[in-house]
């Protein structure tokens, strides 16, 4: 039998709801209904609270396919949640450029560096467009770091891409706009995120 089927059977024996279940568990009424029919599987996690509530073992719930194949996922997840945490706090570090002395400002015939709040004599459209790369970098930054558990598709799916997409753009104006050292530190971000995707895949 299984998981699907067997916690269908239990929830049953024991007179309850998917809601009531839910709610015993500590879960969505959702996440219930996808495990009895098959289109998912709870975590470690769960499946221990499951196993306990209802008082039987693990391997009584599961088949060792499905066991595997819940590991499986559960380490997927985890690798998933790691790189959405570094991703998270790159984004959110590149805050810290619109107050570090970074940007070259020109001063009598010399080049001193200054934070980008002190940026002088530079057209007005090059600043904003600093001020809106870094602050929706960093926006980004936070959504990564408290979307973690958003179970949307188009969010799991497009987060690193727009993520990678931010650090490109951040590298390209700074290039363009002839900013070396901000340039080399949002390239040094992407090479990282960039390391971090080809491990993940």
């Amino acid at each position: 039998m299984e998981l699907s089927e067997k916690l269908q059977e239990l929830r049953k024996q024991k007179g309850l709801t998917q809601e009531e279940l839910a709610e015993i568990l500590f879960v969505s009424r959702t996440a219930i209904s996808k495990w009895e029919s098959a289109r998912g599987f709870p975590n470690i996690d769960s499946l221990k609270t499951i196993a306990e509530y209802f008082n039987i073992t693990i391997d009584e719930l599961l088949s060792s396919k499905e066991l595997l194949t819940i590991a499986q996922k559960d380490s997927q997840t985890k690798t998933q949640k790691t790189k959405d945490l570094v991703f998270g706090l790159l984004d959110l570090s590149v805050l810290l450029l619109i107050f570090v002395p970074l940007f070259g400002q020109q001063d009598l015939g010399y080049i001193r560096q200054v934070s980008l709040l002190s940026l002088e004599n530079i057209p007005i459209y090059i600043i904003t467009s600093y001020y809106i790369t870094l602050i929706c970098t960093s926006l980004f930054g936070v959504m990564l770091l408290t979307l973690q558990n958003w179970d949307n598709r188009f969010w799991i799916k497009s987060k690193s891409t727009i993520s990678m997409s931010l650090s490109i753009f951040s590298v390209l104006i700074f290039i363009a706009t002839l900013e070396p050292y901000i340039a080399t530190f949002s390239f040094a971000l992407l090479i990282i995120k960039g390391s971090l995707l080809l491990k993940g895949q």
